[in-house]
């Protein structure tokens, strides 16, 4: 059943928004993957705030359209059956989710991303990104490195404290 003139009006609206309130958006084949599959896709996604939406490649063309940071982005790629994973937290994220779960379901293959900025990453920038540790590991692993020189100086000044107060304990009893 086509799609009413208003329909249309309000998926491009919808698109756009998600484009732009999104740090990355992530596009992806979805051929060849069972409903059951992509219902899952969508709740695991879920669980980082990662949205993953199917529109109609004209509908997410005028979107892109609209919004003044990616009225330069080449469109030609956005061409088949595409899914379009955004999240507005984390730019990893969404590259992230499309990973873990292309390799139960290798028929799931990057195209590429959208930056906030507008900028268009290819494929392998996009496989690249899904490797990262995320942000929650990076955060705790710069916090270990702020740590580490603390934890240093405690233990300096414990090894350097204990044969002194072993003095002044024997200096107490004499």
């Amino acid at each position: 059943m086509p799609l009413t003139r208003e329909k249309k009006t309000q998926v491009v609206k919808e698109a756009a928004e998600l484009l732009s309130g999104s740090k990355m958006t992530v596009i992806t084949t979805y051929r060849g993957i069972a409903v059951k599959d992509m219902q899952q896709l969508r709740k695991s996604a879920a669980t980082n705030n990662t949205t993953l939406k199917v529109f109609k490649n004209r509908l997410i063309i005028q979107a892109i359209k609209q919004l003044d940071q990616f009225k330069d982005l080449d469109t030609g790629k956005l061409e088949g059956m595409l899914a379009y994973a955004f999240n507005p937290d984390d730019e990893v994220a969404p590259a992230q989710t499309l990973a873990a779960f292309k390799k139960a379901n290798p028929a799931l293959e990057f195209i590429g991303a959208i930056t906030s900025e507008g900028k268009w990453l290819d494929a392998t920038e996009v496989s690249s990104l899904a490797e990262l540790p995320s942000k929650p590991v990076l955060i705790a692993t710069v916090i270990s490195l702020l740590d580490s020189p603390v934890r240093s100086v405690i233990g300096g000044l414990n090894g350097q404290l204990a044969p002194l107060l072993s003095g002044l304990k024997q200096a107490k009893t004499n």
